[in-house]
């Protein structure tokens, strides 16, 4: 059973990713344009600020996970149900938490963006952030049973209710645009599906896992312990936030809408960027924690570093080449030509991204081995450093000079010091891994060098061009890299399920 869960877990999130991924390059040309720089540009400014409150959750949802995957091996069934039960204390204080600290934020919008808002906006923008702290408040208690059902290897459940909620959203989304509701309309439907899902998990939890419970013996031994696990996943959160939510925050300050909508959508382009190589790791922390807890040896987590490293290589490499060259004639086609800028923000985030990205095994490694002290200090420093360089940068290079700071604090932060660290401290072959990444980095770059010469005499000023254009691409860049690239497993994973497909047709 686990098992099968493992695997269409795993099918189901890559269903998910290229269900997103096709609803974001269908809807979101046609919601940019329904809505309108200005309005868009308010909503992605909203869910910037606030998201500075959704760190409040500590890091206790990986934490739930770590923890319920540990005392379930253990079989200590008392602990765990206790630990559900404090957990959920927690979170209603957080929620108070979340609460007050949301009514600061809202009692102090004036002040931050009168200079670059209009008095329309800022009206907006106080109804936007009241349903949006309305949200948090309740999804922090309930997030929990989220939580668990990951720890419980449930994976199916979660990923249904995940397709379903991306085809609602859409779906309603642009009936709520046609009839004339903007971003508020967008914050209100958001709400609501959010809801949905958590009371979903809720039953879930309860009626078919049969979870229970305990509000009794409150173990501060194992607060304590949790608190410490939870607290440099806390610090990474925080830095995701100034990372990804502080240029948008400091341009509405500085510049105004205009230039964070522009921006918000590269970070849209960044998020899907990501997507691709995060699928795969979120299913590997129960194995991960077992293989630590039984003390697998080094070299078996090291070579699962590798694997997962090359697979998901295979993947970004592909897509950050095809954006390279594609992708500012596809934005100009798809946002329109005042997001022309948009391109060389989302290239500054994508190549330095993609390192981190095939390496996003090391995270869950450190999460099972609770050993995120380092990379937690370590990202605070960059994050700040990445805040102040784009304080001194915005003002004169607006969302170009924001996403250089960002560069530079990923360059600095997540691909030199972390392969250091994981080398050193982890005993991962990160030599190793390099020297396999090398091998298969060969062909894109020969191949990516002859489509930028030859496209320097074509220009593909339509969406059919563009698409033929692509085409022609994939149809080199795959067979080339499938023979020179890729080794007998990674052609025999992709190769298996079509195998099972065709069997099944020529059974039948």
């Amino acid at each position: 059973m686990k098992v099968n869960q493992l695997k269409a877990g795993a099918g189901l999130s890559y269903i998910i990713l290229a269900l997103t991924n096709i609803v974001g390059l269908v809807y979101t040309p046609y919601m940019l344009r329904m809505m309108g720089q200005s309005e868009y540009g308010l909503y992605s400014l909203v869910a910037s600020v606030i998201a500075y409150l959704t760190i409040l959750d500590m890091g206790f949802g990986n934490t739930i996970i770590r923890y319920t995957a540990k005392f379930r091996a253990e079989g200590k069934t008392d602990e765990l149900y206790s630990m559900f039960g404090m957990f959920i204390s927690l979170y209603s204080i957080i929620s108070i938490i979340t609460v007050v600290l949301g009514a600061v934020l809202y009692f102090n919008i004036d002040l931050i963006y009168s200079q670059s808002l209009t008095t329309d906006e800022l009206r907006k923008i106080h109804i936007m952030m009241l349903l949006m702290i309305f949200n948090l408040a309740f999804t922090f208690p309930l997030s929990i049973f989220g939580s668990i059902i990951t720890a419980y290897e449930n994976f199916i459940f979660q990923r249904v209710i995940k397709i379903a909620r991306i085809i609602l959203n859409t779906v309603v989304m642009i009936v709520l645009l046609e009839i004339g509701y903007r971003a508020i309309g967008m914050v209100v439907l958001i709400t609501v599906l959010n809801l949905i899902t958590l009371i979903l998990n809720l039953w879930y939890s309860k009626f078919r896992l049969k979870i229970k419970i305990y509000f009794r013996n409150f173990n501060w031994g194992l607060f304590k312990e949790l608190a410490g696990y939870s607290f440099y996943i806390f610090l990474g959160a925080l830095v995701d936030r100034l990372y990804w939510s502080s240029g948008q925050v400091i341009l509405g300050a500085v510049i105004g809408t205009a230039a964070v909508a522009v921006f918000a959508v590269a970070i849209q382009l960044e998020q899907m960027y990501m997507s691709f190589s995060t699928a795969i790791p979120g299913v590997f922390l129960p194995k991960i924690t077992a293989m630590t807890t039984k003390e697998h040896s080094h070299k078996e987590i090291s070579d699962l570093f590798i694997k997962t490293g090359r697979i998901q290589f295979i993947i970004m490499s592909f897509v950050l080449a095809g954006f390279i060259l594609f992708g500012h004639q596809f934005i100009i086609l798809w946002a329109g030509p005042d997001y022309s800028e948009t391109y060389y923000i989302t290239l500054l985030f994508f190549v330095p991204l993609t390192v981190p990205l095939i390496q996003n095994i090391g995270l869950t490694i450190l999460m099972a081995r609770n050993q995120f002290k380092f990379r937690s200090v370590l990202y605070i420093f960059i994050a700040l450093l990445s805040v102040v360089l784009q304080l001194l940068l915005v003002k004169k290079y607006g969302g170009i000079g924001s996403a250089i700071a960002i560069s530079v604090a990923l360059v600095l932060g997540q691909i030199i010091a972390m392969n250091i660290y994981y080398h050193k401290k982890q005993k991962i072959d990160i030599p190793k891994f390099w020297k396999e990444i090398g091998k298969m980095a060969v062909s894109p770059v020969i191949i990516g060098l002859a489509t930028f010469v030859v496209l320097r005499y074509i220009e593909l000023n339509n969406p059919i061009k563009l698409a033929l254009g692509i085409v022609i691409f994939s149809a080199v860049y795959l067979p080339v890299f499938w023979l020179t690239s890729m080794n007998e497993y990674e052609k025999q994973l992709l190769m298996s399920p079509l195998q099972k497909v065709i069997n099944k047709v020529f059974r039948k």
